[in-house]
Parts: C-alpha cells; structure tokens; sequence
C-alpha cells in the first residue's frame, strides 16, 4: 500500500488563495496512486475545484469556510469521476469537461453531467486570475493546464508523475523506473509518451507557454510536487519532446 500524504483530506495553503488537499489511495489499472486536488478562491470568493477527489464531511466542513463551491474542473478524461458527489454536496455549481471526459464516463458508466467544455484558452470568468490551455499532440490524452497568476503556481495532473520510492510497493517501483515516472526525475508516463510519437510539436508549444508563465511551483495529481524550480523541472521533466 501507497504511504500517504499525510495529513489527508485536509486544506493545506501553498500561497495566497490557493490550496492542495491530499487524498486517499486508489487503484488504478491495478497500481495504487494517491490523490491530489487544488483549490483557488477567485477574487468573487467562488472556488475553482481542480480534480475534485473523494469528499468526506470534514472536508466538506473545511471547503465551506474558504468560500462558495462553484467551479468542479475535470482537467483531463481520467479525472473526473467525484465531480457528481461535489455537485450534490454544493449547491448551483458549475462541471467544467476536459477533452474526452464525456465519452469516458459514458464507458464506464459514470454519471456525470457536464455544463460547459474547458477551451484552449482561459475562460473569461477567471482569466485574470488563471491562464489555461490545452495540452495537444497526443492520439490518447489532451490535458488541460492552469496556472494561477497571484501564487505563480502551474496546475498540472498526469503529464508529469514523480512517485517517491518509499512512498510506494516495491514492484510498483520496478514500474515506475520503467516508466520513467520515479522522483527525482519524474516525467510524462511512457505509455503516455508514446501517444506523442510523431508529433511532438504540438506538446513543445504547450510546455514553452507553460514556461514563458514562469511558474514558481507546479503541483501534480500523483506523487511529490515541485514547491520550487519550476522552470528547471519543467524543462527536465519534457526534455524528451524539446
């Protein structure tokens, strides 16, 4: 079993309006990955919700106080599936779909209602406040990415994974080596890699915004994040598409 990121379901600030909240472990495809959300109060005291993970009542406690629920943001097809017990839990929210997510759910059979799409471009209603664009060039996986202007904080979700050694089982290690997704050099998981093969630009356009932002930090959905460097480690982590 995956060591936790202790303490878990609970705010923890990582800069000024915004927070990480770790969960619990969940296996996925048969590997145990923790669970990470971010949440940024705008300057309207609504929350954007990025990644929503499982929702106790402490949490639910502790999120009422930072300001109204409004925006549940799946930030790519696999990270979606506690977007409806958020919904239930807060009243008039708004579900935000990434690339794919709707035919995903529908396959899995996951009932989720999504009220609008994520552009390649920051939504009016935060633009000021949060940059986004979409991550392009895979034949499987689109992403997108936030970056929050007042912390100087990218949001990413799975195109770096950086799992710490200890934190996880000994077989899960001889995986993640092998996939290239073991701190302190995590990156883009190679199966994932793989579906940019023969369009690498697309991705490169992504990652030199995502630079020309210049990020403090990034934080990740799997894994150790990066409080700091955040240029370095981006330009290591995509090294194998620059």
């Amino acid at each position: 079993m995956t060591n936790l990121y202790t303490p878990i379901n609970e705010l923890k600030p990582i800069g000024e309006d915004i927070w990480i909240v770790d969960g619990e472990v969940i296996s996925f495809y048969g590997a145990p990955y923790t669970t990470r959300m971010t949440i940024i109060r705008l300057e309207n005291g609504d929350l954007f919700c990025h990644s929503p993970i499982v929702l106790t009542k402490d949490l639910k406690e502790q999120v009422e106080k930072l300001g109204r629920v409004k925006h549940l943001v799946s930030p790519n097809w696999i990270h979606y599936a506690y977007i409806p017990e958020w919904a239930k839990a807060f009243m008039g929210t708004v579900a935000w779909a990434s690339p794919k997510v709707r035919e995903r759910a529908k396959e899995y059979k996951v009932d989720v209602s999504f009220d609008h799409d994520l552009q390649d471009g920051a939504e009016p209603i935060w633009e000021k406040e949060i940059d986004q664009l979409i991550a392009k060039g895979s034949k499987a996986h689109q992403e997108v990415v936030f970056f929050h202007k007042k912390s100087k904080t990218l949001i990413l979700t799975d195109l770096i994974e950086n799992f710490e050694s200890k934190k996880i089982p000994f077989w899960f290690r001889i995986l993640g080596k092998f996939a290239g997704i073991l701190d302190p050099d995590g990156k883009t998981p190679i199966d994932m890699r793989v579906t940019f093969s023969g369009n690498h630009k697309e991705l490169r356009k992504a990652v030199e915004t995502m630079i020309s932002w210049k990020p403090e930090k990034i934080i990740i959905a799997h894994g150790k994040w990066f409080e700091k460097d955040a240029v370095q480690e981006l330009k290591r982590a995509f090294r194998w598409c620059m």
